[in-house]
C-alpha cells in the first residue's frame, strides 16, 4: 500500500523513524479496560496492540507535506545520539530516518519547515543533529515553528521543569535534557518561529494551539479543495481513545483539557469527513471517524500501508 497519498493539491508521505512495543496498553490508557481491548481485538490486533502480551505498540513517523512549492515536516521523531536516561528505548538511537527522508526526495536543505506540534522528545528528535560535538539544526534552511506556551514550560531557564517534577506531571522525566540538544540550538541559531494562538503557513494550512496533552500542543489542518485533513500530534495515541475520547494516556499533561480537545477535534473532523493523522498510530497511520452519538468510531483507515523498510 501507498506510503504517499494526495489530499487536494497537497501531498502528505509517511516516513517512519521506529516502531515497536512501548509499554502495558492498560498503563498507556489507564481508563481502559481489558474488556475494551478485547472487544476490539478483531482490529486493534497486531497493529496497535499485542493481546499476548498486553503491550502498545506504536511508530515514532514524521509526516512530509509538500503544499505550494513547499516542503514541511510534522514533527521530527527522536532523533539520533541523544541521551534520554529515562527513556531508554529513545536513547542513542542509530536510525537511517535521513536516508529515508532522502529516499521520498527530501535532503536536509530542502526542508521550508519544521512543525513541533509540541515539545516532547518524540516529536523534537530531528530538529538537531550532532556535528563536532554541538547540536546543529538539521534543516538549515527551515523555519521551526514551536508553540511559545510549550518552549517556555520546557525551558529550564524558567524554572518550569522544576514545577512539572514538584507537580508530578508525567512527561518530564523522559524529557531529560530534550530542550538543550534539540529545541535550544535551533532558537540559538534564529531559525525558531515562537507562535501563539495559530499561525498560517500557506493556503493549505494553518496552525492551531489544542492544549491539553501539553500546554501549548497545536494541531495542523489541512483544507484543500474539497479535501481536509488534520494532524493532531498526540492528542490521541490509541484509537480506542476515538472510540472513547475521554480516555487520556499517561503522557498527558492535563488529562481532561487533553479529553476536550480530542472530542472538539474529532467532533470537527467527523463534521467535515476529514482525515485524522496521529503521530504514533501505526497500520494504517490515519483514519475519518463519524460519531456515534457521543462517541466516535473508524469511517475508513488511510491508504498508507504498514511500513516494511522502517529505519531501526
Amino acid at each position: 500500500m501507498a506510503q504517499t497519498i494526495t489530499l487536494g493539491d497537497v501531498t502528505i508521505t509517511r516516513i517512519v523513524e521506529w516502531e515497536g512495543d512501548i509499554a502495558p496498553a492498560l498503563d498507556v490508557v489507564p481508563g481502559s479496560t481489558p474488556e475494551l481491548w478485547e472487544e476490539n481485538r478483531s482490529w486493534l490486533a497486531p497493529d496497535f496492540w499485542d493481546p499476548e502480551t498486553g503491550l502498545y505498540r506504536a511508530h515514532m513517523q514524521t509526516w512530509v507535506v509538500r503544499s505550494e512549492g513547499k516542503t514541511i515536516l510534522v514533527d521530527t521523531g527522536a532523533g539520533n545520539d541523544k541521551e534520554r536516561p529515562y527513556l531508554p528505548v529513545l536513547s542513542r538511537l542509530d536510525t537511517g530516518f535521513l536516508d529515508d527522508l532522502a529516499q521520498a526526495g527530501v535532503r536536509p536543505e530542502d526542508v521550508d519547515y519544521v512543525i513541533n506540534t509540541h515539545v516532547h522528545a518524540d516529536h523534537v528528535g530531528w530538529n538537531t543533529v550532532l556535528a563536532d560535538r554541538e547540536w546543529v539544526p538539521t534543516f538549515p534552511n527551515a523555519k521551526y515553528l514551536i508553540n511559545k506556551t510549550d518552549f517556555e514550560f520546557w525551558n529550564p531557564v524558567n524554572g518550569t521543569d522544576r514545577k512539572a517534577v514538584a507537580f508530578g506531571l508525567p512527561a518530564h522525566l523522559g524529557n531529560q535534557n530534550m530542550f538543550e540538544d534539540s529545541v535550544a540550538p535551533v532558537h540559538q541559531a534564529g531559525q525558531a518561529v515562537l507562535w501563539e494562538d495559530a499561525y498560517v503557513i500557506d493556503a493549505n494550512l494553518r496552525l492551531d494551539v489544542a492544549p491539553g496533552h501539553t500546554p501549548g500542543s497545536a494541531v495542523v489542518t489541512l483544507r484543500s479543495g474539497t479535501d481536509s485533513a488534520v494532524f493532531v500530534g498526540d492528542m490521541m495515541h490509541s484509537p480506542v481513545q476515538i472510540l472513547d475520547p475521554d480516555l487520556h494516556t499517561c503522557f498527558d499533561e492535563e488529562p481532561k483539557e487533553a479529553g476536550a480537545t480530542r472530542r472538539r477535534v474529532l467532533e470537527w473532523a467527523a463534521d467535515h469527513n476529514s482525515l485524522v493523522l496521529p503521530a504514533h498510530f501505526p497500520g494504517a497511520g490515519a483514519a475519518e471517524v463519524r460519531r456515534t452519538g457521543s462517541r466516535f468510531e473508524i469511517k475508513e483507515w488511510a491508504a498508507f500501508g504498514p511500513e516494511e523498510n522502517a529505519a531501526g
